[in-house]
């Protein structure tokens, strides 16, 4: 119970003597000026979102990670706040917007849309929780102790974008099984490409396939790299999964139709956009689980002690049109096998 001084006693604040009845309506207007919603807000957890790519393009993946929060039992705006940066495919600004979420004393920090996103939040921090997607290997890149334990502040998704690197080659084969040299477009700037190259030559050698890398970090060396491959002649190319391609992807699919080059990458989004087949974990399942983890560290739980979990899902696309533009008859075992055709 609250007990207030006696009606001849008076109370100091900020220096000041007041009465009781004047602390009792300075106290009243107080509450009219911060409301109870205002104060319940406040105590809200707040997780920092730190993505590479635009609200609208995401809109999908937020929805998902949306969903993940709610399975552990939080809701956006009812019990969790989220404060989204999107550095729009750049990473220059990733330093500066991991820094600020962590001056803004976030609760967790979803870092998701390629190796260097966590590492820019890792670099900021090493107390606050941190959930992440994975490219290439996360315990080679030193961001995690082991799979099973991480160890640290670090947990996340797997995304296995450098295993698949070999199964994407795979199938570009099985499309094209006639080509005698296919070229691998990788990006040098970032985390994976290293691993990404390694495993890409290693299935060529296996497969006896022929190969040529050519490199791009902007889009005038993507335009130099075409040129390359088709005068080197390379008659289909796979595109490494990054960011930066992601964000030129119209680009790209101009400049493989104006050279005639059958394309394989990472996101289903080149498909659409006339690309020709896509391999992919799952990016609807991996932002739920990352919304499951989130709610987990925020009901108390530590990344150090949450196992990196490994995706269940594939997803592959094609792009009957395009491939009929190339020449191309797709294969049975192919289409069987896709979750998307698009025609």
């Amino acid at each position: 119970m609250q007990v207030f001084p006696r009606e001849n006693k008076s109370t100091k604040i900020s220096g000041d003597r007041v009465s009781r009845r004047e602390f009792i309506t300075l106290l009243g207007s107080t509450a009219v000026a911060w409301p109870m919603g205002a104060a319940a807000q406040q105590a809200m957890p707040v997780i920092g979102f730190l993505n590479t790519f635009s609200p609208e393009v995401w809109a999908p993946f937020v929805a998902a990670f949306r969903q993940g929060l709610k399975e552990t039992g939080y809701v956006e705006g009812q019990n969790v706040l989220i404060e989204y940066r999107w550095p729009q495919s750049q990473v220059d600004p990733l330093p500066s917007l991991a820094a600020d979420l962590v001056r803004r004393a976030v609760t967790v920090i979803v870092a998701s849309g390629g190796d260097q996103f966590v590492q820019a939040a890792r670099a900021a921090t090493a107390t606050i929780p941190i959930v992440g997607t994975f490219g290439f290997d996360p315990v080679e890149n030193d961001l995690v102790a082991s799979l099973n334990r991480p160890g640290g502040n670090v947990t996340g998704v797997s995304l296995f974008s450098t295993a698949l690197v070999a199964k994407r080659l795979d199938l570009l084969r099985e499309l094209v099984p006639n080509v005698s040299i296919i070229a691998f477009l990788a990006n040098p700037t970032i985390p994976q490409t290293v691993g990404d190259r390694k495993t890409f030559e290693a299935a060529a050698h296996t497969l006896e396939q022929r190969v040529l890398v050519v490199t791009a970090t902007n889009e005038q060396q993507c335009d130099a790299a075409f040129a390359t491959l088709v005068r080197q002649g390379a008659g289909a190319l796979l595109i490494e999964s990054d960011a930066f391609f992601d964000s030129i992807q119209d680009r790209l699919v101009a400049l493989a139709k104006r050279h005639s080059v059958p394309v394989v990458c990472g996101r289903r989004e080149f498909v659409k956009a006339g690309g020709l087949m896509s391999y992919e974990t799952s990016p609807s399942e991996a932002y739920r689980q990352l919304g499951i983890y989130t709610g987990r560290i925020l009901a108390g739980e530590k990344p150090a002690v949450l196992p990196v979990t490994q995706p269940a899902k594939f997803d592959l696309a094609v792009n009957l049109k395009t491939a009929k533009a190339l020449g191309i008859a797709m294969p049975p075992t192919l289409l069987a096998a896709a979750d998307e055709v698009i025609e």
